[in-house]
């Protein structure tokens, strides 16, 4: 593995799919994401490193080092930055300027990590919206000795604010009608017409990887699969993989091939979801209806097959909880030929339909070269021509052997996003029914033994909203074997930044079409 100008020394990280770590210094930091990005490559994922004591007269547990990785065609490489104090505070050179993306990350490191990006342009709290004190950062914090926070006030946040004649602003917010998470949207907009908009996420902050390094490393999986519960089979994988990259663990060929499966039904189900909402949308309550049946069922053989409609907790370290015997195997194999027929048969009914394809046509566009400079990933950004797919650009176990078609547009509107999805169903389809005929025979299981030494392991996996990516750092057996540092990272991180983008120019109706489009993860980047 190599970066075009710089000279690194990086260490393999044992995984099914390729993955280097190396550590820069303060000058290659920035030389390295300018390289990447010049090559073609995008920022994947950028978070404060574990906690540490670093000398002196203080015992105060502070910041290792800043973290980021990067995807190339030749695979992803974790960096890691040791940190340098300047004027009491830990810093490191900001990212932002190569990699637009990295704004909110580095934001979100400040409040959780004390870590602070140098020259950065926005240094407004992300996640902290007053539920701790501004010197209080949560990941300094020991596990086992917790101070005890006095209430604060809530911040009042600084919106950007825009001026002109008729100008005005309609706040949406936090709190929404239905179910949904909560999310502020602060638009400014002439007559319905959107000028701007500006989100701020962060009210459901759970404290979730400070957690991770409360729990012991072969039951962490469970936290990791309720980061976000529509991707609980793909995070949990991604933190499976992790933990046995870490620990050179071999997971047996028909335990990745179940994984595979549980992972494309996670798929089939959400965007079965997201069609059927997109209808509902555009005033089409029909697709709403045949697409929550269809949905429905999908999950209620997913419940019946593995345990849990979600099919939570059914992948564990070393592989998975259960196997499936032939009843079941017909039983999804009928199942995908039902569904195929009816989604073909709505497919139809949604590419024929003029108010549909009036209002997803040219709504919420992201031209590919926008999507490209702002780092767009995952389902959206293949709607875009940005044509990354980890199944098919570094596919491992049993992806290696499925040769997966990737769905991609170009023109990057609400139609685009829709044809995704109704292509990625169908692939998935076939991949499922493969998946099942050929599985190999063989164990569910293998050993997962802890090291005797420090270890960092990395899991990356393509979820049906885009890619996750898992940092996990153990102690050896002087630490007790603890999880020193675990981040997971949501492709939301980079596509929630984008959606202020494809708001632009169009009208404030379009909002809830445009934001479902997208269908981005809250919880997923609100650790």
């Amino acid at each position: 593995m190599q970066i075009p100008g710089l000279a690194l020394e990086f260490s393999p990280l044992p995984a099914p799919v390729p993955l280097w770590h190396a550590q820069v210094s303060f000058e290659q930091w920035q030389a390295a994401a300018t390289a990447v990005r010049d090559a073609g490559g995008r920022l994947l994922a950028l978070w404060a490193g574990p906690i540490g004591q670093h000398g002196g007269t203080s015992a105060a547990l502070e910041p290792a080092c800043m973290c980021a990785a990067y995807v190339t065609l030749n695979g992803a490489f974790w960096l890691s930055l040791p940190l340098t104090q300047q004027g009491g505070r830990w810093v490191y050179p900001d990212l932002a300027t190569v990699f637009p993306c990295a704004v909110r990350m580095q934001r979100a490191a400040a409040d959780l990590s004390g870590v602070l990006a140098l020259d950065a342009q926005d240094t407004r709290a992300w996640l902290n919206h007053g539920a701790w004190p501004q010197d209080h950062f949560p990941l300094q914090q020991d596990p086992e000795k917790l101070p005890l926070l006095a209430a604060c006030e809530l911040v009042n946040y600084p919106f950007v604010h825009v001026d002109g004649d008729g100008v005005h602003e309609i706040a949406v917010g936090p709190v929404h009608a239905g179910i949904i998470e909560p999310g502020h949207f602060r638009f400014s907009v002439v007559g319905e017409k959107v000028l701007r908009l500006e989100q701020r996420l962060g009210y459901t902050h759970k404290g979730t990887e400070h957690r991770m390094t409360q729990l012991a490393p072969l039951d962490a999986h469970r936290l990791a699969g309720r980061v976000s519960g529509d991707s609980t089979v793909a995070y949990a994988w991604a933190y499976c993989m992790a933990l046995e990259s870490a620990t050179q663990a071999a997971v047996p060929e028909r335990a990745a091939w179940l994984r595979a499966l549980m992972l494309e039904r996670e798929r089939v189900a959400n965007h079965l979801g997201d069609l059927g909402a997109l209808g509902n949308d555009a005033a089409f309550s029909f697709g709403l209806a045949q697409f929550s049946r269809l949905r429905e069922d999908w999950l209620r053989a997913s419940g019946s097959v593995f345990g849990h409609r979600l099919m939570m907790d059914a992948i564990v370290p070393g592989g998975v909880r259960s196997d499936i015997d032939l009843a079941q195997r017909e039983l999804l194999l009928q199942q995908c030929d039902g569904v195929e027929h009816e989604v073909r048969t709505l497919f139809t009914i949604y590419e024929a339909h003029a108010g549909l394809q009036d209002r997803f046509m040219t709504t919420g566009q992201v031209a590919p070269e926008l999507a490209a400079r702002l780092g767009l990933t995952g389902m959206a950004g293949r709607a875009s021509s940005q044509s990354w797919d980890l199944r098919c650009d570094q596919p491992w176990v049993p992806y290696s052997a499925l040769a997966v078609a990737k769905a991609t547009r170009s023109n990057g509107d609400v139609a685009a996003r829709v044809a995704v999805r109704f292509d990625e169903i169908f692939e998935s389809l076939r991949l499922i029914r493969r998946l099942l005929v050929e599985m190999p025979i063989g164990d569910l299981l293998c050993p997962v033994v802890l090291p005797q030494q420090p270890a960092r392991g990395a899991g990356w996996v393509e979820g049906w909203r885009g890619e996750l990516f898992v940092a996990l750092e153990l102690g050896g057996a002087e630490q007790h074997h603890r999880i020193l540092r675990c981040h997971l990272h949501d492709p939301s991180w980079q596509n929630w930044p984008v959606l202020e983008h494809a708001i632009m120019g169009n009208i404030v109706p379009d909002f809830p079409l445009i934001n479902k489009s997208f269908n981005l993860s809250y919880s997923g980047q609100d650790l």
